[in-house]
């Protein structure tokens, strides 16, 4: 699980480029390098834009870290769904 957590704060630092949030275009590519293969329509840029707008708690154009770890326990919660493992954070 460490070696998870570390590529998961390796590719956002990457992918932010030195900079401490994740620009749209930036985002974008992260989505669509790193996560295409689990999510759909990573390939459409408007769905892309969707996503980081739904993630933007402050409104300010931009995916800061904690934002992209929503993101990454959506994905994680949808992964365990599909594998049929019990919801952790549903009481079970």
């Amino acid at each position: 699980m460490e070696g998870a957590i570390k590529t998961v704060v390796t590719q956002f630092l990457s992918a932010a480029r030195g900079k401490e949030d994740l620009s749209g275009k930036n985002f974008q590519k992260l989505v669509q390098s790193q996560l295409g293969n689990i999510m759909s329509d990573t390939d459409s840029s408007s769905a892309v834009k969707d996503m980081m707008k739904g993630l933007d708690d402050n409104q300010d154009g931009k995916v800061s870290f904690k934002e992209y770890m929503t993101l990454i326990g959506y994905v994680a919660n949808s992964v365990c769904e599909q594998k049929g493992q019990p919801n952790a954070a549903g009481g079970q």
